[in-house]
């Protein structure tokens, strides 16, 4: 069962972004891929940075990369990257985060009392 979430075709979108290859100046980061699946197992899940499962590295290490990575905008970059082609694999609307205005609510009920739907 792959736990990841990242498809190979996403992460080629996203790997140009990413800091700490081979050619880029400096120290080399490790698995890049793995260190964004582990930020977004923080996002989907909402743990804390502490509950990082060991298989992702230390916790402290993945967390120091992110801060490093926020404040060279790299995360921006991507968001702008793969904003330009959005896949809507999980778009979704409902009414937890989208609140009917009064008046279209009494529409509603004018509607089925005139026989529509």
């Amino acid at each position: 069962m792959n736990r990841f979430c990242l498809t190979d075709e996403q992460w080629r979108k996203i790997e140009p972004f990413c800091l700490g290859k081979p050619t880029d100046p400096g120290r080399t980061g490790g698995d890049a891929r793995l260190f964004v699946e582990a930020v977004l197992w923080i996002v989907r899940t909402g743990s804390p940075w502490r509950d990082l499962p060991p298989w992702f590295g230390k916790w402290n290490a993945v967390y120091k990369r992110f801060r490093h990575w926020v404040k060279a905008g790299v995360f921006k970059c991507i968001f702008e990257a793969l904003s330009e082609d959005p896949d809507m694999e999980y778009a979704m609307v409902d009414a937890t985060i989208v609140k009917v205005h009064p008046a279209a609510a009494r529409l509603h009920v004018w509607v089925q009392a005139a026989g529509g739907s």
